[in-house]
């Protein structure tokens, strides 16, 4: 089986979790190769399936993405039906009403009146990836919120207002990574954004949030019987509308108010699934979408 590795230009054969899925891969006799996705010379047609790994330059270029995407439906992992509806952060809305306990957040599209702001928030983009234009505002910084929004509708993009739970000081996030279905392991991320500012961005083709860069920023972790469970509800949810099994994905957690876990993001499209954190888990995946 021939198997690529989609990436993108700013990061050519250059990260961790990709070069042990490739090793991976290639100890179960697939052969496996780095391609950037918006590459004109790649001949799609000649891999047997296309894994988006480090993408992460997309939400610049998203409906380029989403086309590219589609003109490879059938060979794709995450499938491309899955990968549209997640790479746009309004999915959260559909998993709320379903009764998944998703953190509280209001959608503001251009041309929308922004609602009152109440308490310490956080506001994004729907489509973003490593907290790109990503800020942290308490009660005495609202204006700066209301910036941070207008700049994203000046760019034609639906800004995304939440809550911001003190958890994260404290306990920080959970990313549960998920395998074919079924947890795999977990890590925990600690507080990234400061008060009171939008992230500093990298200025790069990414343009991540600097302090996603840090050496310290995530660490091999476990993971509560209730947070596993919410992750697999979700999951669920996901099989039961797109009728497939997902090979890889990311559900991200954090204690709510009432100390529960509540569901940050679900990451199906190109999330880091920090494969060096737990033995074998680049094996696992490598089997999964062997499997698939």
């Amino acid at each position: 089986m021939k198997i690529a590795v989609a990436t993108c230009a700013a990061l050519p054969a250059g990260f961790d979790d990709d070069r042990r899925l490739i090793d991976a891969l290639t100890e179960r006799d697939a052969e496996a190769a780095h391609a950037v996705w918006d590459d004109p010379s790649v001949r799609w047609e000649d891999f047997d399936q296309v894994v988006l790994r480090t993408t992460w330059d997309y939400p610049r270029k998203l409906e380029a993405f989403l086309a590219w995407v589609a003109s490879v439906t059938g060979r794709v992992q995450n499938p491309a039906p899955v990968v549209r509806w997640n790479s746009d952060k309004r999915y959260l809305a559909e998993l709320a009403d379903a009764g998944i306990p998703a953190m509280p957040t209001r959608f503001v599209a251009p041309g929308e009146e922004l609602p009152p702001l109440e308490g310490e928030i956080v506001v994004k983009p729907t489509v973003s990836v490593g907290g790109r234009l990503t800020g942290r505002f308490g009660p005495a910084s609202h204006d700066g919120a209301a910036r941070l929004v207008r700049r994203l509708h000046g760019e034609g993009r639906v800004a995304m207002v939440q809550p911001y739970a003190p958890a994260v000081d404290t306990a920080g996030e959970t990313a549960l990574v998920f395998v074919a279905g079924r947890y795999s392991h977990a890590a925990h991320k600690r507080a990234v954004l400061r008060r009171d500012e939008m992230a500093p961005m990298r200025d790069d083709e990414i343009q991540g949030a600097e302090v996603m860069y840090g050496p310290d920023i995530v660490r091999p972790g476990t993971a509560r019987k209730e947070q596993i469970e919410l992750g697999e509800t979700t999951l669920r949810y996901l099989h039961e509308r797109f009728g497939a099994v997902l090979p890889y994905a990311r559900v991200d957690v954090v204690d709510g108010a009432e100390g529960g876990p509540v569901l940050l993001e679900l990451e199906a499209v190109e999330p880091n699934l920090f494969l060096g954190m737990s033995p074998g888990a680049a094996g696992r995946l490598a089997d999964a979408l062997l499997r698939a």
